[in-house]
């Protein structure tokens, strides 16, 4: 499942439009996977979407359910996915505790704003990032709020 606006990178990915070339390297792992794992050959397999997703939708897994909220900015179809009954967001790329990446060659800053706007005032009791440790309600909103502090 991805949004629209990420199905062909996913179907067809590269180093470079993956941003594989140039974060993937030695440095950003604490232990190394198994060998043959090289950082410079790294890269991500095709998955073609079998499922299209847009803001509002509901991922309905039985016993869970997360609705899927657009989260433009990092990349055009960034998503997070907040299951509203928990407390639980994951959060994707576009925020997480640590260096945001936000000069992409497929960022937009006027996005990325209103994306951490909208994921501002959401009741988490947890964060999942696409990096770093998970957080919870007090650090995303200060991770959020300092964030637009620098930016608006």
């Amino acid at each position: 499942m991805c949004h629209r606006c990420e199905a062909d990178l996913l179907a067809a990915p590269t180093r470079k439009n993956t941003l594989a070339d140039p974060y993937v390297t030695d440095e950003i792992f604490t232990k190394l996977p198994p060998l043959p794992y090289a950082s410079t050959t790294y890269a991500v397999k095709a998955a073609p979407a079998t499922r299209i997703v847009e803001d509002g939708d509901v991922i309905d897994l039985g016993d869970r359910h997360f609705e899927v909220i657009h989260t433009p900015g990092h990349s055009p179809g960034g998503i997070a996915l907040w299951e509203k009954a928990t407390g639980i967001l994951f959060s994707g790329d576009i925020v997480y505790d640590g260096p945001l990446i936000e000069d992409t060659y497929h960022a937009n800053a006027a996005d990325y704003v209103r994306s951490m706007e909208r994921l501002y005032d959401l009741p988490v009791r947890v964060v999942h990032g696409g990096h770093f440790a998970s957080y919870g309600a007090e650090r995303h909103r200060e991770i959020i709020k300092s964030w637009l502090r620098e930016r608006t």
